[in-house]
């Protein structure tokens, strides 16, 4: 080969040397493998600026839900087994404790339910109660709960005769003059007399309107914020040298559990 000949063949050797150099260079490749540079997408895409802005993506979020009331497991029939004789008793307490411009009724203070669970536990069937007959001097072989459904059964009973409906339905006017005759004593019932009956139920009332709510009664402790009683505190060290009423927010038994 000639001088000539190997000249140009190492001129073309290096131009192609240096024309790859230049590519690379121009591209951002680096020896190694590491990351290609910018300028190789323009090389494969001339449209990489376009397409590499941010495209937001939207996405619709769902209304959340509103939260679901929890119903109040507290408030359920555990002595009476019929609703009419229930709504019978919940309606004779409004009568004696009803609802004014100072707070809620009976119903609205769980009275009813307090005395259900009175009446189903060992108090309503009196098993602490000496129970050996003869009875005498007033006594009767009824337990509480007895004496309670007997006199709700009656008080529907008599409802129905007088008026075609029952207690709970009847026009207020009604329902105070029939609770008088059992007051009075007027009205005849079996081993107890409508007296007792209804003292009965007149203290069952007042107990659930101002009971401990963990006993199932005084709803929200709104009878006791009429009252402006406080409640179950443990102590009263913190005002008892106060000259004036200090008025507490009342707190109950469960409060301290």
């Amino acid at each position: 080969m000639t001088d000539n000949n190997k000249d140009n063949k190492l001129e073309e050797q290096l131009e192609k040397k240096i024309s790859r150099r230049n590519f690379i260079q121009g591209t951002g490749l680096t020896v190694g493998g590491f990351i290609i540079g910018g300028s190789i997408g323009a090389f494969i895409n001339p449209n990489l600026e376009e397409s590499t802005e941010k495209v937001e993506t939207v996405t619709e979020q769902p209304e959340p839900a509103e939260p679901k009331e929890m119903p109040d497991y507290t408030e359920a029939m555990q002595f009476f087994t019929r609703k009419e004789d229930f709504e019978a008793l919940a309606a004779a307490t409004e009568v004696i404790f009803p609802e004014d411009d100072l707070g809620p009724g009976a119903i609205g203070l769980g009275a009813p339910y307090f005395i259900d669970k009175q009446l189903a536990g060992p108090w309503g069937s009196n098993v602490d109660d000496y129970r050996v007959r003869p009875f005498t001097n007033g006594q009767t072989p009824l337990s509480r709960g007895d004496i309670m459904l007997q006199g709700v059964r009656k008080l529907n009973e008599i409802s129905q005769e007088r008026h075609d409906d029952t207690f709970n339905a009847l026009a207020e006017e009604d329902q105070i003059a029939l609770l008088q005759e059992f007051e009075s004593g007027d009205i005849k019932m079996s081993l107890v007399t409508s007296g007792e009956f209804f003292a009965l139920l007149r203290q069952l009332t007042l107990e659930g309107c101002y009971c401990d709510p963990l006993y199932g009664g005084n709803k929200n402790m709104e009878g006791w914020k009429m009252k402006e009683f406080p409640g179950a505190y443990m102590s009263y060290i913190d005002v008892v040298e106060s000259k004036e009423f200090v008025k507490k927010e009342p707190i109950s038994l469960s409060d301290h559990m």
